[in-house]
């Protein structure tokens, strides 16, 4: 499919988030709220759980407007497919996880019928799919985001395709956010001989770069890469790097690949999944071991060049900085000192 004429590029217009209050969605949804565009985001009807209904509650004290509906079965389509088009909904990223990844399949069914939105963004976030080769549990994950590659293809719903890597934190092999745990303390886990580079990004760099493309020209019917030269790293230099903020030195276990292998066949969800990604990633090299082809893909980098990411060095000394701040803490308890209370901050590299 051609690109869009010029005239169809959305500039400003409102962008339904759908996945919101999920890992990656809410960076998502912040950084379209930030960018000053009305942002819209999908909630199911009925009783939250009291994490995503605070998830919810912080996006609307943000600004964020919400459309109730579903985008599984028939009468949910149908839902959806009116609210874009009452709205007028120009740009739809999807953050469904990973369990809910083919009900983007009725989500581009309402999209075609509704026929305002000019640019669809399914839920990628990680690596190449066409391109990455995992084993065990992780090749039926990434069937599924082919087929609604495929779907948005076929449709020929304008489409941009975003992988941002990895995400910034500890690559630990068996947590599917790592980024939510704090480098370890105990010792490393090391895959293969720890030499594979992989890319990290931090969370609040994949929401503000996925929404700028979701609204450049210069990424309808692509995908975009996210290839950060400052963050490109080995789980060897990572266990360095971690070290010199703590002051220690911390044994290496070693991973090998047929222990990723054998975890990765178990079919346990979702650590199998994980598992194998990061076999694909610390062993395979998957997001390394190809050249950008100009034709279909573009470097977010090329994009916006003047525009910084955030290193993992500095993702490391947040780490650091709570770590410091829990120690300080533990330490007056035991002298039993009157203090003022400290709150550790936390990392903002999810």
């Amino acid at each position: 499919m051609a690109p869009c004429e010029e005239e169809e590029v959305p500039r400003s217009g409102p962008a339904l988030i759908v996945g919101a209050t999920g890992y990656i969605g809410r960076f998502v949804a912040e950084a379209c709220l930030d960018s000053g565009r009305r942002t819209f985001i999908l909630v199911r009807p009925g009783n939250a759980c009291p994490a995503r209904a605070a998830s919810v509650d912080a996006l609307l004290r943000k600004g964020a407007l919400v459309v109730e509906g579903r985008v599984d079965g028939k009468d949910g389509r149908r839902s959806v497919e009116t609210a874009l088009r009452a709205h007028g909904i120009q740009v739809v990223i999807s953050v469904m996880g990973g369990a809910n990844i083919l009900d983007q399949l009725g989500l581009i069914k309402a999209i075609q019928a509704a026929g305002t939105v000019k640019r669809f963004l399914p839920s990628e976030f990680g690596h190449d799919v066409d391109r990455a080769r995992p084993v065990g549990a992780g090749v039926g994950f990434y069937e599924e985001k082919r087929r609604v590659r495929r779907a948005a293809e076929a449709a020929a719903v304008p489409y941009t395709y975003i992988c941002c890597n990895s995400i910034a934190g500890w690559p630990y092999f068996d947590n599917m956010h790592p980024s939510e745990v704090r480098p370890p303390l105990d010792r490393f886990q090391i895959y293969g001989d720890g030499t594979v580079r992989a890319f990290f990004v931090a969370g609040t760099d994949i929401g503000k770069f996925t929404v700028k493309a979701a609204y450049d020209a210069r990424s309808i019917n692509k995908v975009v890469h996210f290839r950060p030269a400052c963050n490109l790293l080995s789980t060897n230099e990572m266990a360095c790097l971690w070290e010199s903020k703590i002051g220690r030195t911390l044994p290496r276990v070693t991973l090998s690949e047929e222990h990723l292998l054998a975890m990765a066949a178990e079919d346990i969800i979702p650590e199998s999944i994980v598992a194998s990604l990061t076999h694909d990633i610390f062993i395979n090299g998957c997001q390394t071991n190809f050249g950008i082809d100009g034709s279909r893909d573009v470097e977010v980098s090329t994009l916006y060049p003047d525009i910084p990411f955030r290193t993992i060095d500095e993702c490391f000394d947040d780490y650091a900085h709570g770590l410091h701040l829990e120690e300080e803490a533990e330490e007056s308890k035991k002298s039993n000192a009157p203090m003022v209370e400290r709150l550790a901050v936390y990392p903002t590299c999810a």
